[in-house]
């Protein structure tokens, strides 16, 4: 409370309690788009006002803000204020920014869920919320230096939207898993949803991190490897501390794009670094032309094939194992069969979520020859499941066979034959029907 009234956040509470279900959720998915805004513009703005040349006034910088928040979402911005004059594209998203808005979509949709006795009206009223404040941002960043591609902000901002916010509705009441809807009830047993569903996909989840956490690794490898070079580049960059600032905050949102970046290289397709240029464990093609910037300078060299060349295949045998030992740990009283076609599940999910991270932590970063830059989506999807289940099938197979074999009942010890002796003894003594058939014999 203040002299004058109700304070801002009080009254943007009291307001949310007292509005009906879908306008209390638009509500909350409006507060959620807003304070992702408001966290780049306070992070635009320190640095704005501790450089010590700034290029533009406030509305630059708010109107920079706007763009970060628009990147943040995979969405790609135009650059205008080129040396050519020729507006290039920007279209490498910092991945580490994209878990601000995921997590206030999830959060605000959770809450309303919880509050709201319509699901549909939830998850709706949130996502039109939170679109409604996006559109408004994307018309004030039209103005700047940095402008958004309205196709690729609709597409973008839609699916990150309707995706965080119906995962939040799934959170809220209890992560379910019910049967299909409509004629898919019919085609999909019911048993597949309920027991193979739930391990396939704790299975892949674990099989995306254990390539992620690999590339990671192998990025780590090669920053400490290049360490002079990566220490150079940073310092040529800039001068003052407000931009080398800048520069290291660039580096740690883009530590995800790299992460994946190593996966595509372990896995076999490689990195493209430019329009005919592909890096890989097994060679290259082209010449690269890489900015000077100290992720870049730390790029593994093209392979030939060599053993230390080929070492980095490690990274996907181990993820195939993953996946292996979450659906035997899933699956424990299951069949061969099963077994098997759940680990081909879970390659098959692995390598679209692959697909799909490769494709979103690449992009472009101008014309030309920079118009691809970053691991092809499809062709590293393809190849992590092919990857896990040409190593998870296998696994799965010897472990269960092996589990069997030592689950077996071990086999009773055979008598003693019996021989002329033992028969001839008084002890037993010989009827002339003992060596016939329990049919043969007579009654008595």
């Amino acid at each position: 409370m203040t002299g004058r009234g109700l304070s801002l956040p009080l009254l943007v509470t009291r307001l949310r309690e007292r509005a009906p279900g879908p306008v209390g959720s638009a509500l909350r998915g409006a507060l959620a788009a807003g304070l992702g805004l408001g966290a780049c513009a306070v992070l635009v703005m320190v640095l704005w006002i501790s450089s010590p040349f700034p290029d533009s006034g406030s509305s630059g910088a708010l109107h920079t803000a706007a763009a970060l928040w628009l990147l943040a979402h995979g969405a790609e911005v135009i650059r205008t204020d080129t040396l050519s004059g020729v507006p290039v594209p920007l279209g490498v998203s910092p991945l580490l920014l994209l878990a601000m808005p995921v997590w206030l979509v999830h959060r605000a949709a959770r809450d309303a869920a919880e509050e709201s006795e319509s699901v549909a009206g939830a998850w709706a009223g949130v996502a039109v919320g939170y679109l409604s404040v996006a559109a408004a941002a994307v018309s004030y960043c039209a103005g700047g230096e940095l402008r958004p591609s309205w196709v690729s902000c609709a597409a973008h901002l839609v699916v990150l939207a309707a995706a965080a916010a119906g995962f939040g509705v799934w959170t809220a009441h209890g992560r379910p898993y019910g049967p299909l809807p409509g004629p898919l009830s019919g085609l999909v047993p019911e048993g597949l949803v309920r027991e193979v569903a739930p391990v396939a996909v704790r299975a892949a989840v674990a099989g995306v991190l254990a390539l992620v956490a690999g590339g990671a690794l192998l990025v780590a490898g090669m920053l400490v490897w290049h360490g002079e070079a990566v220490r150079e580049s940073f310092l040529q960059l800039t001068g003052a501390w407000s931009g080398r600032l800048a520069v290291l905050l660039l580096c740690a949102g883009l530590v995800p794009n790299a992460a994946i970046w190593g996966s595509a290289y372990a896995l076999g397709p490689g990195v493209v670094l430019g329009v005919g240029h592909t890096v890989g464990p097994l060679g290259s093609s082209g010449a690269a032309m890489l900015p000077a910037f100290p992720l870049l300078v730390a790029v593994p060299k093209a392979g030939d094939g060599a053993p230390l060349s080929c070492a980095v295949a490690a990274v996907p045998v181990l993820a195939g194992a993953v996946v292996a030992g979450f659906v035997l740990s899933g699956g424990a009283d299951w069949g061969w069969r099963r077994i098997a076609g759940t680990v081909v599940v879970a390659g098959a999910l692995c390598g679209a979520a692959m697909g799909c991270l490769a494709g979103a932590a690449g992009g472009a970063l101008g014309r030309s020859v920079l118009a691809e830059f970053g691991p092809v989506g499809w062709l590293t999807g393809a190849v992590a499941a092919g990857w896990v289940c040409a190593v998870g099938v296998p696994v799965a197979s010897a472990v269960w066979w092996w589990r069997g074999r030592r689950d077996r009942p071990a086999e009773p010890e055979s008598e003693p034959e019996v021989g002329l002796e033992a028969v001839a003894s008084p002890e037993s003594p010989l009827e002339p029907y003992d060596f016939f058939d329990e049919a043969f014999r007579p009654k008595p």
